[in-house]
């Protein structure tokens, strides 16, 4: 099992910053395997939801590094470990549209400028079958406000988003597969395995994602804890290490998948909804499952209490949450949303840290939630949350004004009439 992060001394450190040599390898490569799996199944099912069962296996070590921090906030029910504990779920899906969508968007203009020798590229456009997972995301950020409401995590919470994460796979086993005819566009070997026969074609895509999820089971547990070592080796910051740091380590495997496919314009969109997959599992599947292992480590049913500090990071997640659905409601993602998306990303981590460097002096325990929640840092919080909702309602103004409607749900509504056609081979 992975060590708890506040256990990884610096003599540990070293020894485990040297196995980063083969863990990080065998992360990228496990990674590449099944997004070969997913870009051949969208051919049988839809892409959509090869995506979703690509998210899903390539956030098992966000999960495991999510559930460690619960089992031991269960085990020492604390202020501190739940913080901890909300620390690292808030900074994962801040994660995906602060950094994740922008490199995307940097990664298909740098491909594309090497490829055309010229900027070409304004904007990714968006299918109609991907309105399903920005909607899909819009329900899990709007959820969230709910837990901020009633400032605490429960079992009935975990019920709730399970069943809204199943009706939203439901969904997506109803839209059709891809047309054959774009199988001659795809990279050397989803094409090898497409232009199989039938039988072989299948079990080569399920080994694809037997095996590269497989390969990201055995190896997330050593990768995290060679990255975590990785990291205090160099002198990160406890603080960051826990909302930034470690996510970003356990969420490596889309972002690799996602590269993979923002190398080609056609295949961008395809990127950009494998990180909203992964927002979708993490704003459900992820969250729901906290009270379960909090509770089974308790050793009771108990709910989850947060204060207005925890609330305050849930908040500004789930606004985030919403303006990335609100941005893609029109069915594209622009240059200068990307840039903004990931200015405002940045300036909240450089800002955070500035205020925790500012609190270590006051205090003596420098694991303390005190760094990490204290009077400057939820300052901090609801400055961006004015500002997130300074652009969700400008960016609603100008979607009105220019097409007097939401795009997606004209997206939506396409995407659900075509549910009837194209049959799966």
């Amino acid at each position: 099992m992975i060590k708890n992060i506040e256990e990884l001394t610096a003599a540990s450190a070293k020894a485990s910053a040297w196995q980063s040599l083969w863990t990080f390898p065998s992360m990228i490569l496990s990674a590449l395997v099944i997004a070969w799996g997913a870009e051949s199944a969208q051919f049988l099912v839809s892409q959509a939801f090869a995506l979703t069962m690509l998210a899903l296996i390539q956030t098992l070590p966000e999960f495991a590094v999510e559930g460690v921090i619960a089992w031991n906030a269960g085990k020492f029910p604390t202020m501190t470990n739940i913080g901890l504990m909300t620390a690292n779920f808030t900074g994962a899906l801040r994660l995906l549209v602060g950094l994740g969508w922008p490199l995307i968007f940097t990664t298909t203009i740098i491909f594309n400028l090497r490829k055309n020798r010229r900027l070409s590229v304004a904007h990714i456009k968006l299918e109609d079958e991907h309105a399903v997972e920005v909607t899909g995301l819009f329900t899990g950020s709007l959820y969230a406000f709910i837990i901020v409401a009633k400032g605490s995590l429960t079992l009935v919470d975990s019920l709730i988003l399970f069943t809204i994460y199943g009706l939203y796979v439901a969904v997506l086993l109803k839209l059709p597969a891809r047309d054959e005819a774009g199988i001659s566009e795809l990279e050397l070997v989803p094409r090898f395995i497409l232009t199989r026969k039938k039988k072989t074609r299948n079990i080569l895509i399920w080994l694809c994602f037997m095996c590269g999820g497989g390969g990201i089971i055995l190896v997330a547990d050593p990768f995290l804890e060679s990255a975590l070592g990785l990291s205090f080796v160099l002198g990160v910051p406890a603080f960051m290490l826990i909302q930034w740091l470690a996510p970003f380590l356990s969420e490596f495997p889309e972002k690799i998948s996602a590269f993979y496919w923002a190398k080609s314009i056609v295949k961008a969109p395809m990127a950009l909804m494998n990180m909203a997959s992964s927002g979708i599992a993490e704003f459900t599947l992820l969250i729901g499952v906290i009270p379960v292992i909090f509770c089974i480590a308790l050793g009771r049913i108990e709910s989850i209490p947060f204060d207005w500090m925890h609330r305050a990071e849930i908040m500004l997640t789930a606004t985030q949450g919403i303006l990335g659905v609100v941005i893609l409601s029109k069915m594209t993602f622009r240059w200068f949303e990307a840039v903004g998306l990931f200015v405002l990303w940045f300036t909240q981590i450089y800002f955070q840290y500035h205020a925790s460097q500012i609190a270590i002096p006051f205090i003596n325990d420098p694991i303390s939630d005190k760094i990490i929640w204290d009077v400057f840092h939820i300052r901090i919080l609801e400055f961006y949350n004015l500002i997130y909702w300074a652009w969700i309602i400008l960016e609603l103004g100008i979607i009105m004004a220019i097409y007097k409607k939401i795009p997606l749900l004209g997206s939506l509504k396409t995407a659900w009439a075509s549910r009837n056609k194209n049959k799966k081979t």
